[in-house]
């Protein structure tokens, strides 16, 4: 397993930011379903890093598209024109699905 690094942290720090930015949603919504005590970055990240403490970058990869999943299942009807037209042909998960393909890529070299 990988370790938690200032590396880490800052490349999934712009992977989430893009990732809210596509899904329609901000810092304030990823702290609500990750209970953080605080919408900044350094507060979501800590939530982050014992998600990774607990089972490394797939585990932290894992939360982040079941997250996702409850923001689609979840979202008001209006919410849906702002993130994109999700339609049954498009991958909700696409960003995350990539992350956790590189996760394992790592894994494995």
């Amino acid at each position: 397993m990988n370790p938690w690094s200032p590396d880490v942290e800052e490349e999934l720090a712009l992977v989430l930011k893009d990732w809210l930015k596509q899904q329609g949603r901000t810092q304030a919504d990823l702290r609500r379903s990750l209970r953080a005590t605080s919408t900044r970055m350094p507060a979501l990240m800590q939530v982050l890093e014992m998600e990774h403490r607990l089972g490394g970058l797939p585990r932290v990869a894992a939360k982040l598209c079941s997250i996702e999943a409850d923001w689609i299942n979840n979202a008001p009807a209006h919410a849906s024109a702002s993130a994109g037209d999700l339609t049954t042909d498009t991958d909700p998960f696409g960003q995350l699905d990539l992350l956790l393909r590189e996760i394992r890529d790592d894994r494995g070299n």
